[in-house]
C-alpha cells in the first residue's frame, strides 16, 4: 500500500488518492482540513531529495507559481521543504489535459482553438509581466475544465527572465515537439520561446497534427531549428488566412520575427476574432529573407561552452502515469494532474565546434553516440554554403553543382554585392538527394524611391501603397492615444525618405490607447458573461444594470457606458446595461365567451401547455364573458373546461398577441336527478304538505 495514503501532512492535509507518478514526484489528491477543500499535493520522491538539481527545480516551481495570481494559472496554496519531505500544495484541477482533448477531437474547430488560445495567452501575459518564462508550454501542461476554462500548469522548469540561467546549460529544456529553435540550440531564451510553443499548440489544434514529427527527439530538434512547417491551410483548407498567419508568425525561427510579446499576439488574436477576414501580412518581411548565418538569426549561442558528452539521464516526454487504483471515470477523465515533464537533453546544441562554421551542420550532432553527419549515399549531396557566393560567377554553370537545380528569387540589400546569395533553403550542411531544388535569394540591383506618406491610412491601404513602390512593408502594432485602431501612426523610414527598392519599411499601426488606458470593445449584442470577460481582460471593472423593458433575450448586452470605441482608464468602472428578458414577454387578453341559457354557477379551469394556471367560478347569467390575461413569449396551447367538460381549445400567439380558437363545444346542462319512486309495500297520504308512510 502507498505509504502516504491515509496519512496527514503537518496535521492538516489528509491524503486520499494517488493521482499520478512522474520522474520527479508523486501527485496526490488530498483534503485540506483547515480550508475545507480538495487540493493536489506534489511530493518530491525521497530518492531525489538529496539531488540538488531536482530539489532546485522542485523549489523553483513553487517559487514561480507563488508570484502568479491569475484565473488561468493553477494556484499554489502552500509549500513545505522540510528535512524529511518536500511538497507543494496546489489547486485541485478536475478535468483533462488539452492534449487528451485534441486526441479525442482530432482537429479542433478554429473558433474553439482560439477560445483556448486566448486564455493561454492571458496566463502567459501575466507570467511574463511577473518575469516568469514557462519554457515548457505544451498541451500536456494545459488543463481543460468541463466549463471550458483553461489552467496552465507545470512551472517546474520555469525561469525568472532576469535570472542568470537564461541559456540552456541545465538539462531541462522542455518537450522537444514544442520547444523553440533557440531552446534546441542551447541559446539565450526569453518569453518569445513561450510564444513559439503557443504557435505549435495552435498549429496542432487547427490541423490535428504536430508540425514536426520524426523517429527520435534529436531529429525533431533538428527540424525545429531548420525545417519549415507545412502551412496549416494545406492540411485543413478551412483555416482562415489571418489565423494561419498568426500561427506561422508565432512559429518564426528567428525570435526577433515573432510577436514581441504574449500581449501582442493576444491583441492580434482578438482582432481576428472580431474580423475573421483580416489579413496581417507578417510574411512580407524582407529582412527575414535576407538574414545571414544561423548565428545572425538566432542571436547569442554558447560559442565558448565546453563540449559535453551526450547524456540521456532524463526522460523523453515522460508524462505522469495515472494510478491504476483509481476508479473515477466520467465524461471527462477526472483528476489527472500534469506535473513536471523532462525530455532528454540535447547537450551541446548550439555549441560551435572550434575551427568550423556555425552553420556547417556538424555542431552538436558530432557529440551524439552513433550519429554522423558526414556519411552520404551515392545519390545524396551535402549542401555547401551558398550564402555569400556570387551566383553568376560561383554557382551558375559550375559543374560542381550540376546535380542540383536552383530556384532564384531576387531581393535587395544595399550593403551586399550585386548577385550575392543572401539566403539558401535548405540550409548549408543538410543532406539532400541529387536533383534537389535549392532556393536562393540573390541580391539584385536597387532603384531609389521616396517613402510615401501613409500616416492616417488604414493598415491595408498603407501596405498596398508601399508595396506598389517595390518596398517591403512590415506591420507593427503600437499603442497610440490619438490614432484610431487600425490606422497608421508613422513609418520607419519616415515619409519622404529616399530608400532602395526592397527596403523594409515598418508601418506602425495603432492598437489603441497606451497601457494606462484602453478602448471599450464592441460588446453590444453579446451575452453578458462574454462581454464581462472581454472588459475584464481589457483591464476594466464591470458592473451590470438590468433593463426590464427590453424585448431582447435574457442577459443580452444592450449598451455600455462609456460607449464602445471610447477610451477609458484601466481600472475604471464600466457599466453594462443588460436585458432581464422580462420585456421579451408579451400580454395577450382574451374575453372567454360563456354559454347562453345557463343560469347556474360553473367551475372554469384554464390550462396553458397542460398546466392548470387558474380555477374560477363564472355565471353566464351575470356576464356573457370572463376576462383572462396571458403573459409569455412564443406560442402556447390553451384548454378551458366548464364543470370538467372540455369547452374551448386554442393557441396563444404571444408574438402577434392573438388567440386562435381551434374548437369550441356546446356546454351540456346536466339532467336533473329523478324523483324517488314510492315503495309498493305501503300507501301514502298527504297531510300538511308532508308525506307519511303507514304500516299495515
Amino acid at each position: 500500500m502507498d505509504k502516504y495514503i491515509g496519512k496527514r501532512l503537518d496535521g492538516r492535509y489528509e491524503i486520499h488518492e494517488l493521482l499520478g507518478v512522474g520522474g520527479m514526484a508523486y501527485v496526490y489528491k488530498a483534503y485540506d482540513n483547515i480550508e475545507k477543500r480538495w487540493v493536489a499535493i506534489k511530493i518530491l520522491k525521497e530518492e531525489l531529495a538529496g539531488n540538488s538539481d531536482f530539489l532546485r527545480r522542485f523549489r523553483n516551481e513553487s517559487k514561480a507559481i507563488a508570484v502568479l495570481s491569475h484565473p488561468n494559472i493553477v494556484k499554489v496554496y502552500d509549500v513545505s521543504f522540510g528535512d524529511r519531505i518536500q511538497y507543494i500544495v496546489m489547486e485541485y484541477i478536475d478535468g483533462i489535459t488539452l492534449k487528451q482533448y485534441i486526441e479525442q477531437q482530432g482537429e479542433i474547430k478554429w473558433r474553439e482553438a482560439l477560445y483556448f488560445t486566448v486564455q493561454i495567452l492571458r496566463a502567459l501575459q501575466h507570467a511574463h509581466e511577473k518575469g516568469i518564462i514557462h519554457r515548457d508550454i505544451k498541451p500536456q501542461n494545459i488543463m481543460l475544465l468541463e466549463d471550458g476554462t483553461i489552467k496552465v500548469t507545470d512551472f517546474g522548469i520555469a525561469r525568472f527572465s532576469q535570472a542568470e540561467t537564461q541559456t540552456m546549460t541545465d538539462k531541462a529544456i522542455g518537450s522537444v515537439h514544442y520547444i523553440a529553435p533557440e531552446q534546441a540550440r542551447g541559446g539565450y531564451i526569453n518569453d518569445k520561446a513561450d510564444i513559439y510553443s503557443v504557435g505549435v499548440m495552435l498549429y496542432e489544434m487547427l490541423t490535428g497534427q504536430l508540425p514536426f514529427v520524426a523517429d527520435n527527439a534529436v531529429s525533431v530538434a533538428i527540424m525545429q531549428m531548420q525545417a519549415e512547417p507545412t502551412p496549416p491551410s494545406r492540411i485543413n483548407p478551412s483555416i482562415p488566412k489571418g489565423l494561419e498567419e498568426i500561427t506561422m508568425h508565432a512559429m518564426e525561427k528567428n525570435p526577433a520575427q515573432r510577436f514581441p510579446s504574449a500581449a501582442d499576439m493576444l491583441e492580434d488574436v482578438e482582432r481576428f476574432r472580431r474580423n475573421p477576414e483580416i489579413v496581417f501580412h507578417y510574411g512580407e518581411q524582407v529582412d527575414r529573407a535576407y538574414a545571414g548565418t544561423s548565428a545572425d538569426i538566432y542571436g547569442n549561442v554558447q560559442q565558448n561552452a565546453a563540449p559535453q558528452k551526450y547524456n540521456d539521464n532524463y526522460e523523453y516526454e515522460e508524462e505522469y502515469v495515472r494510478s491504476q487504483n483509481s476508479n473515477r471515470a466520467s465524461k471527462i477523465i477526472l483528476g489527472i494532474v500534469a506535473a513536471v515533464v523532462f525530455v532528454a537533453v540535447i547537450v551541446g546544441i548550439g555549441y560551435l565546434v572550434k575551427g568550423k562554421r556555425a552553420n556547417s551542420g556538424s555542431g552538436f550532432l558530432s557529440f551524439l553516440p552513433g550519429f554522423s553527419t558526414s556519411s552520404t549515399t551515392s545519390d545524396e549531396i551535402v549542401l555547401p554554403k551558398f550564402v555569400g557566393m556570387i551566383y553568376a560567377s560561383d554557382i551558375e554553370g559550375n559543374s560542381e553543382y550540376a546535380d542540383l537545380t536552383f530556384e532564384i528569387t531576387y531581393g535587395n540589400v544595399p550593403s551586399k554585392q550585386p548577385g550575392e546569395v543572401l539566403r539558401q533553403t535548405p540550409a548549408a550542411g543538410m543532406t539532400v538527394k541529387k536533383g534537389k531544388t535549392v532556393s536562393l535569394i540573390v541580391n539584385g540591383e536597387a532603384e531609389q524611391v521616396v517613402v510615401e506618406d501613409v500616416k492616417g491610412y488604414k493598415q491595408q491601404d498603407a501596405y498596398d501603397a508601399l508595396k506598389a513602390l517595390n518596398l517591403s512593408p512590415k506591420i507593427q502594432a503600437v499603442a497610440d492615444d490619438d490614432t484610431a485602431v487600425g490606422y497608421v501612426v508613422k513609418t520607419d523610414p519616415a515619409a519622404g525618405s529616399t530608400v532602395s527598392t526592397g527596403t523594409t519599411v515598418t508601418i506602425y499601426v495603432s492598437s489603441g490607447p497606451s497601457k494606462e488606458s484602453a478602448v471599450i470593445p464592441n460588446i453590444v449584442g453579446y451575452q453578458y458573461s462574454t462581454a464581462k470577460e472581454e472588459l475584464e481582460a481589457a483591464g476594466f471593472v464591470v458592473t451590470a444594470e438590468y433593463d426590464d423593458e427590453s424585448d431582447k433575450d435574457e442577459n443580452t448586452v444592450l449598451s455600455v457606458s462609456p460607449n464602445e470605441g471610447e477610451k477609458a482608464k484601466k481600472g475604471s468602472v464600466v457599466t453594462v446595461t443588460v436585458s432581464s428578458g422580462k420585456g421579451a414577454q408579451k400580454d395577450v387578453y382574451y374575453d372567454i365567451p360563456l354559454p347562453g341559457g345557463v343560469s347556474d354557477d360553473l367551475t372554469m379551469k384554464i390550462y396553458v401547455d397542460g398546466t392548470l394556471v387558474e380555477t374560477r367560478t363564472v355565471n353566464p347569467s351575470t356576464s356573457p364573458y370572463s376576462n383572462m390575461t396571458f403573459t409569455g413569449k412564443g406560442r402556447a396551447n390553451l384548454v378551458i373546461t366548464l364543470n370538467d367538460q372540455q369547452y374551448i381549445t386554442a393557441e396563444i400567439d404571444y408574438t402577434t398577441q392573438s388567440i386562435n380558437v381551434t374548437s369550441q363545444q356546446s356546454y351540456a346542462t346536466p339532467e336533473p336527478e329523478p324523483t324517488p319512486t314510492p315503495d309498493n309495500g305501503g300507501d301514502m297520504s298527504e297531510s300538511d304538505g308532508s308525506v307519511t308512510a303507514h304500516e299495515d
